[in-house]
């Protein structure tokens, strides 16, 4: 998009940008896709665009989803059935063991405190702790 400076006498609000149809030639922003209606109007300044400025034009969309990655919580059990992840002393609160592993991770908004989950290394009793 290139700004195109007005000529002597020319009506600024015309033509103040040089755009492809997508466009809104006054502000700059990309303007909706036309619906049954003879103009297309801009979201941001109300601007009305012809809608035979969108004939001809094809417009084409796919939707590419990432392959699944294995993830492993930092609390989970490996194949031996051990808990990987740092311990403390803990008291579990269903069998009164004192060793727990634990794991974090953001689940509000980022302006609080994580939620710390607690996974106990003996009867895997799972507690949470909002930090």
């Amino acid at each position: 998009m290139n700004m195109v400076p007005p000529e002597p006498g020319m009506d600024v609000s015309d033509a103040y940008f040089s755009s492809q149809s997508d466009f809104c030639s006054d502000c700059g922003s990309v303007l909706p896709p036309p619906g049954e209606q003879n103009t297309v109007t801009c979201l941001s300044c109300s601007q009305k665009t012809q809608v035979t400025e969108f004939l001809a034009k094809c417009v084409k969309t796919s939707v590419i989803f990432n392959k699944l990655d294995t993830i492993s919580l930092s609390n989970e059990a490996d194949d031996t059935g051990i808990l990987n992840g740092p311990m403390i002393d803990r008291r579990c609160s269903r069998c009164g063991y004192d060793r727990m592993v634990y794991h974090t991770r953001q689940m509000r908004s980022a302006d609080e405190g994580q939620t710390v989950f607690y996974t106990c290394a003996q009867c895997r009793f799972q507690e949470k702790e909002d930090s």
